[in-house]
């Protein structure tokens, strides 16, 4: 049975080799400073244009929070020359879809379209980035959209709180404090002012990723990106970014948050190294060695084995300046809270102290792999790729060589990750509590 396993693993990985083609792209900055990607895949005719700027959560003022996610949603009123709520409709008589969406670090948007109307994505999106329409009529309109979408994914959402609890006691002083929603107070006492001075500061070219990849001739699409963003002037001054470094909490962070939920949860939360740090990578292989899949470590002895749990789960969220890596449990009926964190940290225990076996250790491979070559699979997916690899470390050929990073992790790094970072005395414990047991 061993040897069957080994052979099937040698198959997969082998099979996923080949898949690895490298992609090849073109890249070059603007005049403005808007670096643009260019990615040539003729196999279908469509096409992906993306513009991902260097602007999240974190960018914005401790007392304005949510003004990133906002303009995701602002930056589709129109602009100068597209009048309210015409921009989807160019979109969908062109036969594509459009998205956008909003972290910590950074805010995308994109469309796929027909090969054939790439120019028309290139307008769009310059239209954004230089003519958006930034007034009252669109502010108050999508400041109701987005209060009411923190309604329905957070305040009346069970369970939807975790991440904004958990961030602001594991982040008491840098920015990821904060819920990239932002609060509501701020959303109600934001004016016109504050969002253009915003719009200024960021939606700048400078500070912009213009990112294409599709069934596209790249001497065609030089002259189209130069005519539509070519004259867009650069941003003034420095793009701010906080320096902020969060230093390890002095002490474990234990609290009660109590919620309209009908069975407890347990969350457990580390701060852990940037994306892109090798150390950061054995973390994450680490998470996909507890979580990922019905015969993970938490999965098998917590909700089938030892049956405390109806689902368990441990992910890492890879941020700019520091990552978390984030265990969760949602308890069964009848089970006591603490008897899930104990076997939750009993099975960190035992990665910290014992090797994984070759065949564990060669299934995270696989399916670290496997998840490497599906997000790049697509021209969507390749686009976005590019940008990221681009922004966050000033290398858009990590998106053929990012994988070798993963698989130089050892067992060892693994136990060692396990070690240095998931301590008990730097971490946030969360304990989540239907309301009905809520002492007055």
């Amino acid at each position: 049975m061993r040897l069957l396993f080994s052979i099937l693993c040698l198959l997969v990985a082998t099979s996923m080799s080949a898949q690895m083609n490298k992609i090849e792209f073109v890249e070059y900055d603007l005049d403005n400073g808007l670096h643009v990607i260019l990615h040539q895949d003729a196999s279908t005719p469509i096409v992906t244009v993306s513009v991902m700027y260097h602007v999240g959560s974190k960018n914005e003022k401790p007392d304005r929070t949510g003004f990133a996610h906002f303009f995701e949603h602002l930056l589709f009123e129109g602009s100068e020359n597209i009048g309210r709520g015409e921009y989807d409709k160019y979109i969908e008589k062109a036969g594509g879809t459009l998205n956008a969406n909003t972290t910590y670090d950074r805010t995308y948007y994109f469309e796929i379209l027909p090969s054939n109307q790439l120019e028309l994505g290139l307008w769009l999106e310059s239209e954004r980035m230089l003519h958006a329409k930034v007034e009252n009529k669109g502010i108050e309109t999508q400041r109701e959209v987005v209060k009411e979408e923190r309604r329905q994914r957070i305040d009346n959402q069970p369970y939807g709180s975790i991440l904004q609890e958990t961030m602001k006691r594991l982040f008491p002083t840098h920015p990821y404090n904060w819920p990239v929603i932002g609060y509501m107070e701020h959303l109600n006492a934001a004016e016109e002012q504050d969002y253009k001075q915003f719009y200024e500061d960021f939606y700048v070219p400078n500070n912009a990723v213009l990112s294409i990849a599709g069934d596209i001739d790249i001497d065609q699409a030089k002259v189209w990106i130069d005519k539509y963003f070519g004259t867009i002037p650069r941003g003034e001054g420095e793009v701010y970014r906080p320096t902020i470094k969060e230093k390890d909490l002095p002490a474990e962070v234990r609290d009660t948050v109590y919620d309209n939920i009908q069975l407890p949860a347990v969350i457990q939360a580390y701060k852990v190294p940037a994306q892109g740090t090798d150390e950061f990578y054995a973390v994450e292989m680490l998470s996909t060695l507890m979580s990922r899949g019905g015969s993970s470590r938490l999965r098998k002895s917590i909700v089938e084995d030892q049956q405390k749990a109806l689902q368990v789960g441990s992910f890492p969220i890879a941020l700019e300046d520091h990552s978390v890596s984030l265990a969760f449990a949602i308890v069964n009926m009848g089970v006591d809270p603490g008897d899930v964190e104990n076997s939750i940290d009993a099975e960190v225990k035992k990665v910290q102290t014992e090797l994984i076996s070759d065949e564990e250790f060669q299934k995270l491979r696989n399916q670290i792999e496997n998840d490497f070559v599906s997000s790049n699979s697509r021209v969507a997916g390749i686009a976005e790729s590019l940008a990221n690899y681009h922004m966050y470390f000033g290398d858009a050929n990590l998106i053929n060589t990012e994988i070798d990073k993963y698989l130089a992790v050892t067992k060892e790094d693994i136990r060692a990750a396990a070690q240095k970072y998931l301590v008990p005395e730097k971490r946030v414990v969360l304990y989540y509590l239907p309301k009905v047991n809520e002492t007055p």
